[in-house]
């Protein structure tokens, strides 16, 4: 199948999904995750008509995108992997949604430079929901204290959650956990589910999925 074939496949699919368990396909946004991909399979994935992508590396994604982005201004781009506090002005200068908020340091760096910029983007803290000493995320007992440190003291504009299940557990566990600590908190996004489980995420609240294999096949470099 083609790139395009691909993309319209899986827009179909959501949209059963979604249907069948009783949400608005137009909730549900899907992330093309661009990481590592070819500037054709981009191109044809922007000829399409997509134009949500995610990258999980700021130097990365600045090669793939900064030309395409003044070409395609409805693009919009996500930081879906771990945000250095050296690269916070890049990344504020590229992407228009982070998702990988997980720590006081980065919080308040990512504050400080909206403010120099006088800028206001999207938030999503990421939650360590299998609580996996090896990755990122805050632990889920840490979030109320955390969330509030990020709007009243960083003045971060927080709109969700994200996570990533650990690899060995049922991902439908997690992201009905996730989904719980989000109504608890008032918050509307959800960034959950990858090639693997996505209807699962679909199905318990995601208003992102992260699909990278699904839409561009196995990776060329």
């Amino acid at each position: 199948m083609t790139i395009a074939e691909n993309f319209k496949s899986l827009d179909l699919e959501i949209t059963e999904i979604a249907r069948n368990n009783g949400r608005n396909p137009e909730d549900v946004n899907l992330i093309a995750v661009s990481k590592r991909q070819t500037q054709d399979k981009l191109r044809a994935a922007l000829d399409y008509g997509h134009r949500i992508f995610g990258e999980n590396r700021v130097q990365e994604a600045q090669e793939h995108w900064a030309e395409l982005k003044a070409d395609y201004p409805d693009l919009e781009l996500h930081l879906i992997g771990p945000l250095q506090t050296n690269k916070i002005k890049d990344a504020i200068a590229l992407f228009d949604v982070i998702h990988t908020i997980d720590r006081e340091k980065l919080a308040r760096k990512l504050g400080e430079e909206l403010k120099i910029q006088n800028k206001s983007m999207p938030c999503l803290i990421q939650v360590n929901t299998g609580e996996e000493p090896q990755k990122a995320g805050i632990p889920p007992k840490d979030l109320p204290d955390f969330l509030h440190f990020c709007r009243v003291e960083c003045l971060l504009d927080i709109r969700g959650l994200m996570c990533i299940p650990p690899i060995d557990d049922p991902a439908a566990v997690h992201f009905a956990f996730l989904k719980k600590l989000a109504s608890e908190h008032d918050l509307a996004q959800l960034s959950m589910g990858m090639s693997s489980d996505y209807p699962k995420a679909i199905a318990l609240g995601a208003t992102y999925i992260r699909i990278g294999t699904a839409l561009f096949g196995e990776r060329d470099i």
